[in-house]
Parts: C-alpha cells; structure tokens; sequence
C-alpha cells in the first residue's frame, strides 16, 4: 500500500504524520526542541536541533504505522516561515544559531528603511511590509554581525535557507539547496509578481543572491533523501510548502474566496485570491503555491502570540501545569470578568504593525482569579481574528461566508464558539486539525504522482463540528470595541525615548 511521509517542523516542535493512499492519517510522532532567549527580544533555535527533532519525529511515526522508511512513495516538508538558517555548503554546519521569525532584533534596521522611503519598494515587489519578522533584514544581521560570515557568503561558502531549506539540504547530503514560492515569498527578497529574487532587494538589504536557494514549484522534485542521513533510506521529497499556505491546501481551499485560520503559536488567517494579487495596506499578500501552472495568492493576516500565550501562562506564570489545562479552566468561569488581555510579547502584527508594542492585560480587580486570565488569553486568539478577517473583507472585497479552522487550540470548543460569534459567521473544524502536515502529504502526493489533482483529495477533508453564531450584534460589537481599547494601552510601549 502506498504510504506517504509528512514532516511539519514547527516552532516548538515536529511533527511526522504518516498518509494512506486515500489520505488518512495512519501514524503520527512528535518532537519537541528547545527554545533560545538570549535577550529580550530575541528568539534563537539550534538548527542541528530542529533536524534532530525531525528524525526522531519521522523514526516515531514509521515505528508507529509500521512502515519502512525504504517503502515511502514520498516526503513532504511544511515549515515555519521566515526562520532564518545560515550554514556553511561544505560542512553543512550552521554559522550561528537560527534566527527565530518571533525574534525582533532587526525592528530598528526596518524602522531605519521605512524612514529611508523604502516601505513602497518592499510592498509592490513583495506583497509584505517592512517588519523584523520577514527574514530578509535577519540575513542580514547574520552577515554583518557573525565573524567572518559576510566574506564566507561573498565567496559562495555559505548558503542561506528558511528551516525547509536547511531539512532539504541535510536530508539529501547537501545535493540539494531549494525552497518553494512560498516560503521565497517571505523573505522580502523575492518578487512575487515575476516569481523571482529580485535583485534590487538584494543590493538593498547587502544580501549576495550567491546564498540564496534555487525555487521550484511546491508539487515536485526537491532531490532524494540520501541513506545516510534519512533512516537508511533514498526517498524522494516532492513537496514543500510554508505551513500556513500548508495549511490553506489541507483545508481544502482550493479556490479564489475560501478561507482558513490556524491557531498555533500565532495565528494566521489566509484568503485563496487566485491569480489576482490584491494589494493590501494592512495585510501581506503573499503566494499560496505553485502547482507548476503559475502562482496562486493569497492574503494573509498574521498574528503573532495566540496559543504562545497560554505557553506562557504555563512555563512563565505557572498558572496552568498543561496547555490542555486551558480549555476546561477558562470555561470554568461564564466570561473574563472585563479583564483583557493583549499578547503583543513580540509586537503587534496585522492590521497594526507596531514592533514596539508589549504584552498587556487590563480591568485586573482584587475578584480576578486564575481562570479568568486564562479565558482572556483564549479569547484574545479570537478577538485578534476579527481585526484581521475585518481588514481582509475590507481589501479583497470579499465578505467571508465561513471560516475554516484548525491547530491546536481549535480543539476548544469554546473558543470556535466565541470566534463564531465574533465573526458572526460558522466557524468549520475539520475532523483532522492537523491541516498544515495533512496539506504538505497532498502536495508531496501530487508531486510524486500518488494523486493525480485535488478533485481526488476533496473527499479527505472531512467536517468534525460546525459552530453557528449565537451571540448578539451589540455584544458582539461592544466586546470588540472594549478589545480595541486594551490593544491602544499597548501599542508603542517598548519605542526608544
């Protein structure tokens, strides 16, 4: 039986899903990796630790299917995006450790570009704005401020990649440097209307295009693992794809108008725009993928911290000993008691774009108790939501009729509830929440021919629960509007005098 490999390296952890032929998940392994906060600000990962992670993830879920790594029709790779790795070709060793796409060590450097004028440049090439949390400006720290990496790079010693890149690139023995339009697309280096690095980026940022990888269609070759390195086994990788454009293909929204949000450590809401690539003032437009007939866009409205918020109540308050602990604690009281909670830890992102904004929370009284922080930390995913799928509808002129969900924390209901009755539209959850690694398995089963198009995957995606909006329009309106007052209380907070 055909048996597919799919590898969703996230950012705190992997995850290894094992695919059917029909599509179905017959096997799953996790593993998480550590996490750096060298200073405030900053997020650091150990890339050697992310591709040790991988493999115990993939060794777990064949053990678990038992499957032979020599048996796989195919890998497909999702990845967080904007994660830069820098390693040197021979060696295939990092230069330094991987800059984390949370990290904002770069918001003076693109505060400096924006006052430069460049803001209009970046945007009209890229569909992105100017933020420390594209990997474009992160390159560049790297090259100026790790010994010697600048003139590594100018030699052609060093190779640049997002953390789909830097898996391809071990996994193959080095045969391979490559990556997939969408994830090219957030570097602020490539052209997403050409679909192409763009040299005027390049020498605006000081990036030498030597260090970039080559771009190939997301349904296709990225090389074959070498036996070495992957399990003993040559298995080719035929699909690649950044996880929340990932998650758009799992969730079946394959055409222009159909949406999605997945609420990991952000959350990122996606609208299929087709082949018309919107211009936006608030959000990114950005590439979906590239089946090898021409990119498909789509707008995205990027959100930070949502579910990082509750890993904080847990490993920085000590509020909660368990992320699964959240849901029944926050239902456990019938609202947040007027408390609010804006988990701007790294900033704001869409529809605001404030890198100086910090995590705040207010109306705490003396009657505020544990539950009430953590039901104001899950309904801040939701209320953020709204201001994204607001700004969304308003650009594409497009007004949702649904929204798909998935990620982690949409196994709560009570969350799916408040989102539906803040968007006063369904909220679907699918029967398997795992979309991002489930649309990376359909990408790699495309490529590899083990499907032959998305009308064969179309009866995978399977309905779990649909949640219909009960709440009325004044609350619904007076609770948003409460929201946005907590969010200006944060805004700016952390700006240099």
């Amino acid at each position: 039986m055909t048996r597919v490999l799919t590898i969703d390296a996230g950012t705190t952890g992997v995850t290894a899903m094992v695919l059917d032929e029909s599509g179905g998940v017959t096997a799953r392994g996790y593993t998480e990796f550590p996490q750096h906060f060298p200073r405030p600000g900053w997020v650091e990962h150990d890339a050697d630790e992310i591709l040790a992670a991988v493999l115990a993830a993939c060794e777990q879920a064949l053990d678990a299917g038992g499957v032979a790594a020599g048996d796989l029709a195919a890998i497909g790779i999702t990845n967080q995006r904007e994660t830069v790795v820098l390693w040197d070709r021979d060696t295939r060793r990092p230069v330094a450790r991987a800059i984390v796409w949370q990290d904002r060590r770069t918001a003076a450097l693109c505060e400096a570009l924006r006052d430069a004028g460049h803001s209009d440049l970046v945007r009209r090439r890229t569909g992105l704005v100017i933020d420390a949390y594209f990997s474009g400006t992160k390159l560049a720290w790297l090259l100026d401020h790790v010994d010697g990496a600048r003139d590594a790079a100018g030699r052609g010693d060093l190779a640049f990649g997002t953390v789909d890149s830097w898996l391809v690139a071990n996994l193959t023995g080095g045969a391979v440097h490559a990556t997939d339009p969408s994830n090219a697309a957030r570097t602020m280096l490539y052209d997403i209307r050409r679909g192409a690095w763009s040299d005027e980026l390049c020498d605006l940022l000081d990036v030498p295009p030597s260090v970039l990888p080559e771009v190939r269609p997301n349904a296709g070759g990225f090389g074959t693992t070498d036996p070495d390195a992957f399990l003993g086994a040559a298995v080719p990788i035929t699909g690649i794809a950044g996880d929340q454009q990932a998650a758009l293909f799992g969730q079946g929204c394959w055409t222009p108008g159909t949406s999605k949000n997945t609420y990991g450590t952000g959350s990122f809401v996606l609208l299929n725009t087709g082949r018309d690539a919107p211009v936006s003032e608030t959000l990114l437009t950005t590439v979906a993928w590239d089946l090898g007939e021409g990119l498909v866009y789509a707008l995205e409205g990027s959100i930070f911290v949502t579910g990082a918020a509750i890993q904080w109540l847990r490993d920085g308050l000590g509020i909660i000993g368990a992320a699964a602990e959240a849901g029944p604690l926050a239902d456990s009281v019938p609202d947040t008691g007027d408390v609010y909670m804006v988990p701007a830890f790294t900033g704001l992102a869409a529809p605001h774009w404030d890198p100086y904004a910090r995590g705040t929370i207010v109306g705490l009284t003396r009657g505020t108790t544990r539950a009430h922080l953590v039901r104001a930390a899950v309904e801040a995913m939701a209320h953020q939501t709204r201001d994204v799928v607001e700004a969304m509808e308003t650009d594409s002129d497009v007004e949702l009729a649904e929204l798909r969900v998935d990620g982690g924390a949409s196994a709560m209901d009570l969350l799916c509830q408040f989102q539906a009755d803040l968007l006063g539209v369904p909220v679907l959850r699918p029967k398997v929440a795992e979309t991002t690694a489930l649309g990376a398995g359909f990408l790699a089963g495309l490529g590899a021919g083990v499907w032959s198009s998305t009308d064969e995957l179309a009866a995978v995606w399977q309905l779990d629960r649909r949640f219909t909006p009960a709440m009325p329009t004044r609350e619904r309106e007076a609770r948003q509007a409460r929201w946005r007052h907590a969010v200006e209380r944060s805004r700016g907070w952390a700006r240099p005098d």
